[in-house]
């Protein structure tokens, strides 16, 4: 009997699943509040909790995979290991370009004469003992390296050298910029080996987590993790390109509501704690984003699933609108729930909000909280954050305690950017409790807190709701608005149609309202989607009801929409690709680029054969080491020639070779 266990951590939960392979089906799931800073705590609790109720022995278990959002809320949030990037053949200039130099948020950078031309051929020979020097000067809080040359997927010759080098000088991680990518554009790919560098030690620190509680517990399977792209691959090249896990969650959770649903064509809405992600499910695959995945402000080129992401989530800030009319807005900050904080600190959370109630003018904090997530007192803090800091080494504080000062406003929010403080407020997690939807924490808090809420006023002077439950419901309608405008934004540009430019407006549009409406007047109009909405996340049973009614289409919620992430992270395949150029540098002369030594061939097509039995074999290979015995071959030719003088002229040929199949399922 083979089982299956797939483990999501996400930025409030880490959900386990374990799935019998020969019936297809879930036995067991659980959940469990994401542990920081100590992530193993989270990841033991989700995985023993499922293996309990499922009543399955560790040994029986045959394969574990892992999926994660950590990877890219690092980026979005500016986390991550402080690096150095060594900087091969290219212009000053170019530091600026691709959101390079922000990236880089003031890390240093090794800039060095080299690199090759477009043809392969060695411009300027790399100076090592330069780069020898600089390393050495470098301080001891780098944490690794990135290196990118000029056209380095031509020749990766300096970027193998300097990697190489820096290996023997530090020992520490290295990530070259040909190894992610084989397209050309250089300061996107350093930008892309920046950002990977950078998530070195946070992937490592979740796969060690993961294999150190599997080990404990005794299951000995193979452990894969999700790729942006939905594949999976090997513990050990996640580790060495962490960057690949970016959209790691949004692309397991579109694989498993295919599993879930068998639907070939819908929507997928993933309602997480922070964000609301989408894609399109077009003939059970989800759409792959050809510019490569962003990732906040940042387009890497790592291939990743085509999600649209909004700052719209369970755990999101409510916000009261200036203006007459008032109103809510919800996120895009996250929030901790007053409910579970309440939960934790009930004698701090109760004693606030008492305090609060027993007054009739509101707060200048709005009652939230200050909940310091370090376990030693960070380091490296400026004067102001050190203050803020030191007022939380106790434990958390109402805001208005943690903060004496307008000054000292922007110092905590820094430390909230950086993952070291979160704030606790109102959230429409807290209303659900309210309502009676959900009882997972302290639904009194929850009550007094929207009870306060409902004391604040819009611009007309009038209190917000008269009472809890209205002010619920409220927050909870406003989730519904914003659910339906950013699904609608996603159908409108995901539909055929060429609706010109401004699409994306369209889902407010006062005749797209007036369809939702079902208007009937002398005009009569009605809007509707044209595909199901898969809905998933914890609370989607709560809030997706009311967004699919709102739609006029079908809502698709499975009784496991909850922990389809950490479905999707078993039910995927091993994918892995080569991709190799041929170019012409002169007549007759072709000349295959991949890494190791050029290869030049007098006949064009003999060049691309032997490419592609390179590309086959390099494919083939990782995919073995991935545990894949079945492999399927698909082979992709893009060949570029001109006309000149009425004769065809070769330019240049792409070959991508993909090797799939599903990972050896280990047999007791």
């Amino acid at each position: 009997m083979a089982y299956l266990l797939g483990v999501d951590t996400g930025g409030t939960y880490t959900d386990a699943v374990i799935l019998d392979e020969a019936a297809d089906r879930v036995l067991a799931s659980a959940k469990s509040l994401t542990t920081r800073p100590d992530l193993a705590l989270g990841v033991g609790r989700a995985i023993d909790a499922t293996l309990r109720d499922a009543a399955v022995d560790p040994k029986e278990i045959a394969m574990v995979s892992l999926s994660t959002t950590l990877a890219t809320n690092a980026l979005v949030e500016g986390q991550g290991g402080k690096v150095a990037l060594i900087f091969i053949g290219f212009e000053d200039a170019e530091l600026g370009r691709a959101g390079l130099t922000d990236a880089l948020r003031g890390d240093p950078v090794i800039a060095l004469a080299g690199g090759h031309s477009h043809s392969g051929n060695e411009v300027v020979p790399l100076d090592l003992k330069r780069l020898q020097d600089a390393i050495s000067a470098l301080d001891d809080g780098i944490t690794g390296f990135a290196v990118a040359a000029s056209f380095g997927t031509r020749n990766p010759a300096h970027e193998l050298a300097a990697r190489d080098l820096v290996r023997e000088i530090t020992g520490k991680p290295v990530t070259c910029s040909h190894e992610l990518s084989s397209a050309l554009g250089g300061p996107k790919r350093a930008l892309t080996a920046v950002l990977n560098a950078r998530l070195i030690g946070m992937i490592d620190g979740l796969i060690s987590a993961c294999e150190g509680h599997l080990a404990r517990v005794g299951i000995a399977a193979r452990l894969m993790v999700v790729r942006g792209d939905g594949a999976l691959v090997s513990a050990e090249v996640a580790r060495e390109k962490p960057i690949e896990t970016i959209l790691s969650g949004p692309a397991a959770s579109v694989a498993g509501a295919s599993w879930l649903t068998q639907e070939a064509n819908a929507l997928v809405s993933d309602i997480g704690g922070t964000t609301t992600d989408v894609c399109l499910l077009k003939d059970g695959r989800p759409k792959i984003d050809p510019q490569g995945a962003r990732v906040g402000p940042f387009r890497t080129m790592v291939e990743a699933v085509a999600m649209r992401t909004t700052g719209l989530g369970g755990d999101s800030a409510v916000h009261v609108v200036d203006g007459v009319d008032g109103g809510l807005r919800l996120g895009p900050r996250r929030l901790m729930p007053i409910s579970l904080a309440a939960r934790d600190y009930p004698a701090l959370v109760h004693g606030v909000l008492d305090r609060a109630l027993s007054i009739d003018i509101p707060a200048a904090d709005n009652c939230e909280f200050a909940i310091p997530m370090w376990s030693v007192m960070p380091e490296g803090l400026d004067a102001r954050e050190a203050l803020v800091a030191g007022r939380l080494a106790d434990g958390p504080l109402r805001v208005g305690q943690a903060v004496l000062t307008r000054m000292e406003n922007p110092a905590l929010s820094r430390l909230v950017t950086r993952g070291m403080v979160m704030i606790a407020g109102v959230t429409p997690s807290d209303a659900s409790h309210v309502l009676g939807n959900v009882d997972a924490w302290d639904s009194d808090a929850a009550i007094k807190a929207l009870t306060l809420f409902a004391r604040r006023r819009n611009g007309a002077s009038e209190r917000l709701a008269t009472g809890p439950a209205q002010m619920a419901q409220k927050i909870v309608d406003q989730l519904t608005r914003q659910t339906v405008d950013c699904l609608l934004e996603a159908a409108f540009l995901e539909d055929d149609r060429n609706w010109g430019q401004g699409v994306s407006a369209y889902a407010t549009h006062p005749l797209t309202v007036a369809g939702l409406d079902k208007h009937r007047g002398i005009v009569q109009m009605e809007t509707r989607l044209g595909v199901p909405v898969i809905g998933l996340g914890a609370s989607a049973g709560v809030y997706y009801g009311a967004v699919g009614e709102r739609l006029n289409t079908r809502m698709v919620l499975s009784p496991h929409a909850g922990v389809a992430n950490a479905i999707g992270a078993v039910v995927g395949q091993v994918s892995m690709t080569a991709t190799g150029t041929v170019t012409s540098p002169g007549p007759g002369i072709y000349s295959v680029h991949l890494e190791g030594a050029l290869k030049q061939f007098s006949a064009s097509n003999d060049a691309i054969e032997a490419l592609t039995a390179q590309l086959t074999q390099q494919a083939a290979n990782a995919a073995r080491a991935s545990g894949v015995e079945e492999i399927r071959y698909t082979t992709l030719k893009d060949i570029n020639e001109v006309g000149v003088d009425g004769q065809s002229v070769f330019i240049e040929a792409t070959v991508k070779v993909i090797a799939q199949g599903r990972p050896r399922i280990a047999l007791s």
